[in-house]
């Protein structure tokens, strides 16, 4: 398939969304992506990911991530739609 131009995949809302949320926080607390990955043992380009609504993240790493940020899931949640 070489030279083939692939459409961008179209992100989901809820993950754009949530990923927003994520990254105002982490901004908000002085955080890096690194610093935010560390605190919440994860990779940093998962982080990324979640930021940009491409990754889908498990409801323990969405616990992980709002213990990290000393925030709860429901202010991560704010203005996610399904």
């Amino acid at each position: 398939m070489r030279g083939m131009i692939r459409p961008m995949p179209v992100r989901d809302r809820t993950l754009v969304a949530f990923g927003r949320n994520v990254a105002r926080v982490r901004t908000e607390r002085g955080f890096s992506q690194d610093k935010l990955a560390e605190k919440a043992d994860l990779d940093r380009t998962f982080v990324s990911g979640i930021e940009r609504g491409v990754r889908n993240p498990g409801i323990k790493t969405v616990l992980r991530v709002a213990r990290a940020l000393n925030v709860s899931v429901a202010e991560l949640c704010k203005g996610v739609d399904s």
